[in-house]
């Protein structure tokens, strides 16, 4: 490969260094193929390791040794009062867990001859880039994949810009512990952070448009988040919106639809994430956006309606999870390398990791009946565990989902601590399409969490 002016002939150029983006050229290469991913931070991870997954389950960890440290009161052990440390929360986060992950990812890289370009990558046309960085640079490709992700949405009819209206970029730098904070919306994104900022002392408000938490889950997942949320928030609005935010005497004044003006000293938009599918050049090639021109559109082989052209992760559309852009980045990967390969999986879990934690994946109840699939349910209350009992955390819940005419599996969720750990083997039960008895009939160690899946299938079979 020739470095400068142009590069030359390149076998796959990827845009965009997060998790679709780098698992694709970690493959691409793996098969030989002559591979450079183009980030305009020219640095691998994307939002993902520098803006969102990793950084945010570091600080809600610390949040979790703190809530735990509460709860050993109970137990009749003791810490005191937690005394935190800004300066050296944020260097550990940035440095032992970011850090060392990005030089692990950058070492792979090296190892395996995929080269990192930094710059705005803009498609010429469906064979060539331009790459605007410090120096004017255009690489030819054979295939290119799109892996540019998403970025925080703004909160739409607002138009306050201030250092203390902040999205989900900004509040995981951890600025400060405001004493008053306004959270908006009532997703995943919104009661992560406002966990992590309510556990290390900040007053916390939620306000959710909708009548109810994480929009579209499970009720019976949501109901025991709720109660904990309204335990650790100061006020949590639902159905409610807020109409106006105005910056004032060193605070935001926010109005709240039907409950006034309250006053707040830092203001967290998570209103969602939109993908970062415009300016990149696109018109110049065949590939093809949805209606809204919000996202790019693709087969099972991850291709688009250009040959030349795959893509991958959040810039395709829902879900927007970092584990299924890496799927697709490996599906892209093989296809484009002439193997036989489609993103054809029947199950992406999903995990909100609040405490509790919330996990699922397949169908819900909800989901299933709406698609005129009979079915049989089952809800084990962790109150009847006995590893549930010895850690104080009766409050979880496991519902399984089957299908009443065949027994299958069909949708599993989780609520409670390490749900997202316990959802990998529900996962495995939908995608190879277990049976309620194949759960039942596995053996499950005891004293442990995972029981509960295998105690609501017998419930099942009763």
């Amino acid at each position: 490969m020739v470095m400068g002016e142009l590069v030359d002939e390149v076998d796959v150029a990827v845009v965009g260094g997060g998790p679709g983006g780098y698992s694709a050229a970690f493959r691409c290469a793996e098969l030989g193929l002559e591979t450079v991913v183009i980030d305009a931070d020219g640095r691998l991870g994307g939002a993902c390791l520098f803006e969102g997954c990793i950084p945010s389950k570091a600080l809600l960890h610390v949040a979790a040794v703190v809530s735990e440290a509460e709860r050993a009161r109970e137990w009749g052990v003791d810490f005191g009062e937690p005394r935190i440390s800004l300066d050296q929360l944020r260097k550990w986060k940035q440095e032992r867990v970011v850090g060392k992950l990005a030089r692990g990812l950058a070492s792979v890289a090296k190892g395996k001859g995929v080269t990192v370009i930094g710059g705005r990558a803009v498609f010429e046309d469906s064979t060539t880039l331009r790459i605007e960085g410090e120096s004017l640079q255009k690489v030819r490709f054979k295939h290119a994949i799109v892996a540019t992700g998403s970025a925080p949405a703004p909160l739409p009819g607002i138009e306050l810009r201030s250092d203390r209206v902040m999205d989900s970029t900004a509040a995981l730098e951890l600025p400060e512990i405001p004493e008053r904070l306004l959270v908006i919306g009532g997703g995943y994104i919104g009661l992560e952070l406002g966990t992590v900022y309510a556990t290390l002392g900040s007053r916390v408000t939620l306000v959710e448009m909708t009548e109810g938490l994480l929009p579209g889950v499970d009720r019976d997942l949501v109901q025991p988040l709720q109660r904990r949320v309204e335990k650790l928030f100061a006020a949590v609005h639902l159905g409610t919106k807020v109409t106006a935010l105005r910056e004032a005497g060193g605070h935001v004044e926010a109005t709240l639809e039907g409950q006034g003006a309250e006053t707040f000293d830092r203001v967290l938009v998570a209103v969602g994430r939109r993908a970062r599918s415009r300016g990149l050049g696109l018109e110049a090639t065949g590939a093809r956006l949805t209606e809204r021109g919000a996202f790019v559109q693709i087969d099972e082989r991850c291709r688009t309606h250009d040959p030349h052209l795959y893509a991958v992760g959040d810039v395709t559309g829902e879900p927007m999870l970092a584990h299924r852009a890496m799927r697709q980045g490996k599906v892209a990967a093989a296809a484009l390398a002439g193997q036989p390969a489609a993103f054809d999986n029947v199950a992406v879990p999903a995990v909100v990791f609040t405490d509790p934690e919330i996990a699922w994946c397949g169908l819900s109840e909800a989901q299933a009946k709406s698609q005129g699939m009979e079915t049989k349910v089952a809800k084990f209350q962790w109150a009847a565990s006995g590893r549930a009992a010895t850690i104080g955390r009766a409050d979880g819940l496991t519902k399984l989902v089957a299908d009443a005419a065949s027994g299958r599996v069909v949708g599993v969720g989780i609520v409670g601590p390490g749900a997202g750990e316990l959802i990998a083997e529900a996962t495995l039960a939908v995608e190879t399409a277990a049976l309620v008895e194949d759960l039942a009939a596995t053996i499950h160690a005891h004293p442990t969490l995972s029981e509960s899946l295998m105690e609501a299938a017998e419930s099942l079979l009763a």
